[in-house]
């Protein structure tokens, strides 16, 4: 099997999960550059993506299998399977503003996000009119500037935000990371798939005892 895993400290911790579950891949763990990794014995070849890649690979079938956190999943709206809540990289999608600022309803209200899907759907079920204000980096700097009124993003301690004079309005999704598969490989790849999610939801619960 092929899985993409994310970049950074959550694919880290997913692919402990994935050792553990009876996956490995020693060559993973050495200090070197290299993005594949492959061991036969555990039938297993494993490939570190971008975050916000790794549902593009599962769903153009350069990955079987990959993990993806819900915001990713909800923003882009991938053609894959959703297999399975891994419970790690635990954070929540939230509207956030100025302290003690109230949103008149009067106005269009104006929202600085990385995630203008996530952002319309949730304003859209309240019947809300806004103006969707795209940006890249920073988010937190559009309150405090006069560029949004709100912001819709990730909060994984809401440290920032109370760095920077901001506080949680709403929280609109608990997020975290789940494991994908794409809709071919599930098919004709069941019974490993399978297997693999099986050992992993196994490992999980003696993780807990």
């Amino acid at each position: 099997m092929n899985i993409a895993l994310p970049k950074g400290r959550l694919g880290e911790r997913v692919y402990q999960i994935l050792e553990e579950a009876g996956y490995p891949c020693p060559s993973i763990r050495e200090e070197n550059r290299k993005l594949v990794f492959e061991n036969p014995q555990a039938g297993v070849r494993y490939f570190w993506v971008k975050p916000s890649d790794v549902a593009i690979y599962v769903e153009r079938a350069a990955a079987d299998i990959g993990i993806a956190g819900k915001d990713i999943l909800l923003e882009y709206q991938p053609q894959v399977y959703e297999l399975a809540d891994l419970g790690v990289g635990k954070c929540r999608m939230c509207v956030a503003g100025k302290k003690g600022a109230r949103e008149s309803r009067e106005q269009t209200l104006r929202v600085a996000t990385k995630f203008p899907k996530i952002a319309k759907s949730y304003y859209s079920a309240l019947s809300r009119d806004i103006d969707i204000i795209k940006l890249h980096g920073s988010i937190e700097l559009a309150p405090l500037l006069g560029l949004s009124d709100v912001i819709v993003d990730i909060v994984e301690t809401g440290k920032t935000l109370l760095e920077n004079d901001l506080e949680v309005k709403e929280t609109i999704v608990p997020i975290s990371a789940r494991l994908i598969a794409n809709k071919v490989s599930y098919k004709f790849k069941y019974e490993e798939i399978t297997r693999l999610c099986q050992r992993v939801d196994e490992q999980k619960k003696e993780a807990v005892q």
